[in-house]
């Protein structure tokens, strides 16, 4: 789960758009159940445990109360800092983001609120207050990367909100609503700043301005993860802390409109083109959004039967390898820890058994109910209110036997359903213009026994180049360094001209095949007419992987990249063996068509190493290259 929530990054990347259908589907439902007359006026009655229901707190396990202290008392020391102006600039200055500036305070904040919570004695109220005023001090909340001029400063008199502006609204929103009568008996000040700066740093740039391009509103460009994320946390700030009906009312109905420009653009298998690790922030704060409004209509808003609402929860357990492992193509995690909880009563709201059980899975995973949960004060809420019922639920591995999400063009497919012994492979189309694109079409990932063979790197620590004009300067985000053709010695490039046609996906008890054209991927000096790339897992028994091209001019020879995370030898002419965790593989290809060279590279970068120590590139040549032609390569147990 902490993966998920260390995606704290400038998202600057659009979700694609896959579809401009005006579904309008939470607007609709605002409409039905009449959302004026059915929100609720108080915070309170949502149900939410406060920090006088000692019964909730003090029933939690021994292990969670304990730890939660534990943690408290670690903070009760801890030395707010100043954000310095230098903190800021270094953004402009060498491109670092700084988020340890931003994540400290945070963590210690909400274990202070946690452990005040779970302890109930007030020891932790003064370290709670202080934290507070530290965050009232702030020029701003966001982060660096996320500022809204090029000045790399923050202007107060130009209060913006960002992912960062959101979350820490949401973190004091909760404080506020908890503590404010506990602050009241300190100083009346305490609550009434705390509770005026969020609505002059957050709720107030919300309801008046409607051109922050993560809304969607003023339509100046598509929105991707930050609408759904921002939007929560604003929803949560407005419901708690707006005294005024009529405004909160308002509130509520431009988060509504909000979410379904995010909604309105999603393709609709359900597939999320950021991957499995930003579905975190993408379709689960969607439904944290959906479980929120529900909550604050009495049961009335629920949009849970719509088809796409299904298929966005669903999609998470179709990019699933094998515990931790989950597909990451683009910028996503090749491990992540989900979010239990979420895909939990996600799945119990659309009444999808795999989804709920395998949030369940997922929970006994992380040693649920014997370790505090993480996340912000609100989401650890959540996680404690579903404590028992999910720990006592039944649990079961989501590992389905196909997938084909046609809109998306992502498939995959193992060898034997409810196992991941074997082989497992994953592989995709689409454009390179997705939402934190690598110039990645036609490329695959392969697992064997639920471990990574051929592999996606994935991206290293975010900078400001990442998201900037000089991204694909960046050698993970380049096609040569997935596992795919570098034709004519030319890349794939980006754009969303560059495309994948004819993208396929057939399958049946015996063999399973992705195919797709990738020649339009690639720029006019590829000289490219025809590339299909094909997988078929025949199952239980080898991967084959096969080009058929046809090349306008051969200009350079071209080479086929592969990626793995596995040792790499040459066995013999045409063999090569890959030695992976506890599995060995063979790679048979023809010696005549292909000349391989193994490359290693070690990874330094601290973001990567949290998945490979080094990573191999197996470049085959292309011998005597024709205009036409076939090359085929076979994987099996070695």
């Amino acid at each position: 789960m902490k993966t998920f929530l260390m995606i704290c990054v400038a998202l600057s990347f659009t979700f694609s758009a896959f579809t401009k259908e005006r579904r309008d589907l939470l607007q609709k439902e605002a409409t039905e159940i009449n959302l004026q007359q059915s929100l609720v006026k108080n915070f309170a009655d949502l149900g939410f445990p406060d920090y006088y229901n000692r019964d909730f707190w003090n029933n939690l396990p021994v292990e969670i109360r304990n730890e939660y202290i534990a943690e408290a008392e670690k903070a009760d020391s801890y030395n707010w800092p100043v954000v310095k102006a230098t903190d800021y600039l270094e953004i402009i200055r060498s491109g670092d983001r700084r988020q340890e500036v931003y994540a400290a305070p945070r963590a210690a904040l909400t274990s202070l609120v946690m452990g005040e919570l779970a302890e109930g004695k007030g020891r932790f109220i003064d370290q709670i207050i202080n934290g507070v005023w530290y965050y009232s001090e702030q020029t701003w909340w966001g982060w660096s990367a996320h500022l809204p001029t090029p000045s790399g400063l923050p202007d107060i008199k130009n209060p913006s909100i960002d992912l960062g502006v959101g979350e820490i609204a949401n973190i004091l929103s909760w404080t506020w609503f908890l503590f404010k009568d506990e602050f009241n008996k300190i100083h009346p000040l305490i609550s009434t700043r705390l509770k005026d700066e969020i609505m002059y740093k957050a709720v107030l740039p919300y309801y008046n301005r409607s051109d922050f391009w993560w809304q969607g509103l003023d339509g100046s460009r598509e929105v991707n993860n930050w609408n759904p994320w921002t939007n929560h946390n604003m929803l949560t700030a407005i419901l708690i802390l707006e005294d005024d009906q009529a405004k909160k009312i308002s509130g509520v109905e431009k988060v509504v409109k909000s979410l379904d420009q995010f909604v309105n653009i999603y393709p609709n298998d359900g597939g999320c083109d950021e991957g499995p690790s930003y579905w975190g922030r993408a379709g689960a704060s969607l439904y944290q959004c959906l479980d929120l409004l529900k909550r604050a209509t009495n049961g009335q808003f629920d949009i849970y039967e719509s088809q796409l609402i299904k298929n966005m929860g669903s999609y998470v357990y179709k990019a699933y390898i094998e515990y931790p492992y989950f597909i990451n193509f683009a910028d996503a995690d090749a491990t992540t820890g989900g979010r239990p909880q979420i895909i939990y009563s996600y799945g119990k709201d659309i009444n999808d058994p795999v989804m709920q059980k395998f949030g369940a899975f997922l929970a006994k995973k992380q040693n649920w109910g014997a370790e505090i949960p993480d996340g912000k004060i609100d989401e650890q809420l959540m996680q404690l209110m579903h404590l028992k019922e999910i720990e006592n639920a039944e649990a079961e591995n989501a590992l389905i036997f196909d997938f084909w999400l046609p809109d998306l063009q992502v498939a995959g497919a193992r060898d034997k359903a409810n196992s991941s012994e074997g082989f497992f492979f994953a592989a995709k189309g689409g454009h390179n213009a997705e939402s934190h694109n690598h110039n990645d079409l036609g490329s695959c990932v392969l697992y064997f026994n639920g471990k990574p063979c051929l592999i996606d790197i994935g991206r290293e620590t975010y900078t400001a180049k990442t998201f900037s004009s000089r991204r694909y300067e960046i050698w993970t985000m380049q096609s040569q360094y997935h596992n795919l053709p570098k034709i004519n010695g030319v890349d794939q490039k980006d754009g969303r001209e560059f495309v994948a046609t004819n993208s396929a996906f057939t399958a049946d008890a015996k063999k399973a095949t992705f195919s797709t054209d990738i020649f339009k991927a690639y720029p006019e000096q590829a000289q490219v007419k025809k590339w299909v790339r094909s997988y078929t897992l025949e199952r239980g028994k080898r991967f084959v992987i096969s080009d058929n091209y046809e090349l306008k001019k051969v200009v350079a020879p071209s080479t086929l990249n592969f990626v793995t995370s596995c040792k790499v030898t040459e066995i013999t002419p045409g063999t090569l063996k890959l030695e992976g965790e506890g599995f060995a593989l063979n790679i048979a290809f023809n010696p005549k068509n292909l000349t391989p060279k193994i490359e290693v590279t070690t990874i330094t970068d601290s973001g990567l190493k949290r998945y490979w120590s080094n990573v191999t590139r197996v470049v085959f040549t292309t011998n005597n290259q024709k205009n036409k032609g076939k090359n085929e390569i076979v994987i099996t147990e070695n």
